[in-house]
C-alpha cells in the first residue's frame, strides 16, 4: 500500500470511529439523520473517507446510508435486543466454557479481577458510568481471554448495538448490585476450572440483564432506543 492509499484507510478508520462513538455516546441518537455533508463538516473532514466510514458503520449495523440524502442512525428495537441478547448469551457461554476448561490462574484471569474490582469501587461511590465501562471491559475480557478468533469476531458484530441500549437505559435500571456479585461467582467458577457451572452463571446473568431491559422499552412504552 502506498503512501497515499495509507493516509486514505487512515482517515477512513478516524471517520468510523469518531461517528462510531457519537453514536455510541448518544450524541446522534437513534433516528438522527444528517447529510453526508454535515457530517464531514461535523468530523472537519473531507466527504469521501466520511462516505467509505458510512458505509462501514452500515455493515455494522449502526446507520442507514441514504443516496443523495445522507445517513440515518438506526434504532434498536426490543424485538432486536431480545435477539442480540440471546446470540451474546450463547456466544459468551461457549467463550466461559472453554476457558475454564485450561482452568486459568488468577495471574490469566487478571483483565476480570480488576474489572470487577474496579465495578464495586464504583457502586460504593455511585458512579455508574464508571461501573458501565468496567462491565464493559469484563465481558469483552472474557471473550478475548477464550482465545476464539471467529468466535470474538462473531460477538463484535452485534456489541455496539448492546452498547448502545445499555447505556440508554443505564440509569433506568436497578443499581446493578446483582451484576457485580454475579461476575464474582463466574470468576469463582473459572478459577474452579468448572466449565458447566461457568457457562451457568453467565447464562443467568445474561438472561437477567436482557429481562431488565426489555422491561424498560415496557415500562416507558419505548418502540425504540
Amino acid at each position: 500500500m502506498n503512501a497515499n492509499a495509507s493516509a486514505t484507510m487512515s482517515m477512513v478508520d478516524a471517520a468510523h470511529d469518531q461517528i462510531r462513538r457519537r453514536i455510541l455516546d448518544n450524541v446522534w441518537p437513534p433516528g438522527h439523520r444528517m447529510l453526508e455533508q454535515e457530517v464531514a463538516l461535523a468530523l472537519g473532514m473531507s466527504r469521501t473517507p466520511v462516505r467509505e466510514a458510512l458505509v462501514r458503520l452500515q455493515n455494522d449495523g449502526l446507520v442507514e446510508v441514504i443516496p443523495r440524502h445522507g445517513m440515518r442512525v438506526l434504532p434498536v428495537s426490543p424485538t432486536d435486543m431480545r435477539e442480540i441478547y440471546e446470540i451474546l448469551t450463547a456466544l459468551e457461554c461457549m467463550a466461559a466454557e472453554v476457558l475454564a476448561r485450561r482452568r486459568p490462574d488468577a495471574a490469566e484471569l487478571a483483565p476480570l479481577l480488576q474489572a470487577t474490582a474496579t465495578m464495586d469501587t464504583a457502586l460504593q461511590s455511585d458512579d455508574l458510568d464508571a461501573w458501565a465501562a468496567a462491565d464493559e471491559r469484563f465481558h469483552a475480557g472474557l471473550v478475548e481471554l477464550a482465545g476464539n478468533r471467529q468466535l470474538a469476531a462473531t460477538v463484535w458484530t452485534y456489541w455496539d448495538r448492546a452498547h448502545r441500549a445499555r447505556m440508554f437505559s443505564l440509569k433506568l435500571r436497578p443499581k446493578p448490585v446483582n451484576s457485580t456479585r454475579e461476575h464474582h461467582d463466574l470468576v469463582d467458577r473459572l478459577l474452579a476450572g468448572d466449565a458447566a457451572g461457568a457457562a451457568a452463571v453467565n447464562r443467568a446473568h445474561r438472561e437477567r440483564a436482557s429481562r431488565e431491559l426489555l422491561a424498560i422499552f415496557e415500562r416507558y412504552k419505548l418502540a425504540q432506543m
